[in-house]
């Protein structure tokens, strides 16, 4: 793995629950399903997007961030890429550096580097991840604590080197079924003591090492398939999530919090929602 570091840094993640006051997005100007990478995508390849649809449904989302008062920035689509509206997927952020992934997929190629000229062009420090493939919707931070789903997008060396990278950091492998595409899409932390889980797609000492941890809030397969794992919390205990996924929106309020429903059923066709949409840059 190499690294290539860009200084004074803006940047500051701890968690998947801490205050969100900077985010990243791209707009679905773009949106298509071109090759099918995940089992979603293959319900509605002859449907396709509807890219103004799409971002209606996207500007809607950034408007209630906004309102929220979260720091919004947008990398600007290239009609090269449709699946860049993910942008979780092309970096993460873990304590003060900025991971930019290596993606495995042919058809999101080239999205890392459309995430550095932003990241050069502002000024914020990042981390090159080279080498091995990684995508952020695998990565999954809870303090010095960093989830890492195992799959062909993600790989045992890149895991393994991403925890040298990071020696204050302890960095546990899952493995889950890779048909459900990310680790976001079927596992999720909520707060310091909870988190959303879609069981089936994980083993069973896997399931109980994470219920030592959290109280696991359970998904069914609907609205699983409807990405209903695939939250964003904000803080405060206020969480998006769209408002189809009736039995985790039901959980959640029943938890104590916040639920800010947004219509996503455009974008989650290509099979991600409110995570995949963001990347954090910082959370305070």
């Amino acid at each position: 793995m190499s690294s290539s570091i860009i200084e004074n840094s803006s940047a500051q993640c701890q968690s998947e629950y801490d205050p969100l006051r900077h985010v990243l997005l791209c707009p679905p100007r773009y949106m298509e399903i071109k090759d099918v990478i995940n089992d979603v995508q293959k319900r509605y390849k002859d449907e396709n997007i509807n890219v103004d649809k799409a971002l209606h449904q996207h500007n809607a989302f950034i408007q209630a961030l906004k309102d929220q008062g979260i720091h919004t920035d947008l990398i600007e689509p290239s009609e090269k890429y449709p699946e860049q509206v993910f942008t979780r997927d092309i970096g993460f952020t873990l304590g003060s550096a900025v991971f930019i992934s290596e993606m495995a997929s042919e058809i999101r190629q080239g999205e890392e580097q459309e995430l550095q000229k932003w990241m050069e062009a502002h000024e914020i420090s990042f981390k090159q991840l080279a080498g091995h493939r990684i995508e952020g919707g695998d990565v999954i931070i809870d303090r010095d604590t960093v989830f890492v789903g195992v799959s062909s997008r993600t790989s045992k060396k890149a895991i393994r080197d991403l925890q040298l990278e990071l020696p204050d950091f302890e960095v546990i492998p899952i493995p889950f079924n890779e048909k459900y595409l990310h680790l976001d899409c079927v596992f999720n932390v909520l707060s310091p003591t909870e988190a959303l889980i879609f069981p089936e797609a994980l083993d069973m000492a896997t399931v109980q090492m994470l219920a030592e941890r959290y109280t696991l809030i359970r998904v069914n397969e609907q609205e699983q398939f409807a990405l209903g794992t695939n939250v964003l919390s904000i803080g405060d205990r206020k969480v998006f999530s769209q408002p189809q996924n009736h039995q985790v929106n039901k959980q959640l309020t029943a938890r104590g919090f916040h639920v800010i429903e947004v219509d996503f059923s455009e974008i989650i066709k290509s099979g991600g929602a409110f995570r995949c949409c963001t990347m954090p840059l910082i959370r305070l």
